[in-house]
């Protein structure tokens, strides 16, 4: 049940966020599909609710919508290569792959900005080219920030003017 729950939320969340809601996207039949894409992982067995949640807990803290793109375009793709090796004769392996890889197609940018995170992550930080290089984009990086945090600084006194709390 619990496994149910979250995944119908998490697909629900990425397609109303993204505009993915249409008439062809038909959530009730998305919701049997995921019934019995439980069946075939047996996801009433006890160890399920072990842990809490993996995708719907991680969402809370990604607030900003192209903050949300990346993580969630990021929880597609476990879904996909999760079903990789699931039987795609049935049709509701079939169904639900199509669907999330429509929308994998609509967060193309997020798993763009996934895979930068990646890359930044396999810099060798010790190596001294990559350092001298570091050091030379140091005061743009700086730059770059001080943009960022007096945007928001600016957006949020506009909202304090605006609001009457």
């Amino acid at each position: 049940m619990a496994f149910q729950t979250y995944s119908l939320f998490v697909l629900s969340v990425i397609m109303i966020l993204f505009g993915h809601v249409e008439n062809r996207l038909n959530l009730l039949q998305l919701q049997n599909d995921i019934d019995k894409l439980k069946a075939d992982f047996n996801s009433s067995h006890s160890d399920v609710a072990d842990g809490g949640p993996i995708f719907t807990e991680r969402l809370s803290g990604w607030t900003e919508r192209n903050e949300k793109r990346i993580i969630l375009s990021q929880i597609i793709s476990m879904y996909l290569k999760m079903l990789e090796n699931t039987d795609r004769s049935k049709a509701h392996v079939r169904n639900i792959t199509e669907e999330l890889h429509t929308l994998k197609e609509s967060l193309s940018d997020g798993s763009k900005k996934m895979e930068d995170l990646k890359d930044l992550t396999k810099l060798q930080m010790s190596d001294l080219k990559i350092q001298r290089k570091a050091v030379n984009e140091l005061f743009s990086v700086l730059q770059k920030l001080g943009d960022t945090s007096s945007s928001h600084k600016r957006k949020r006194r506009q909202f304090q003017r605006l609001c009457k709390c």
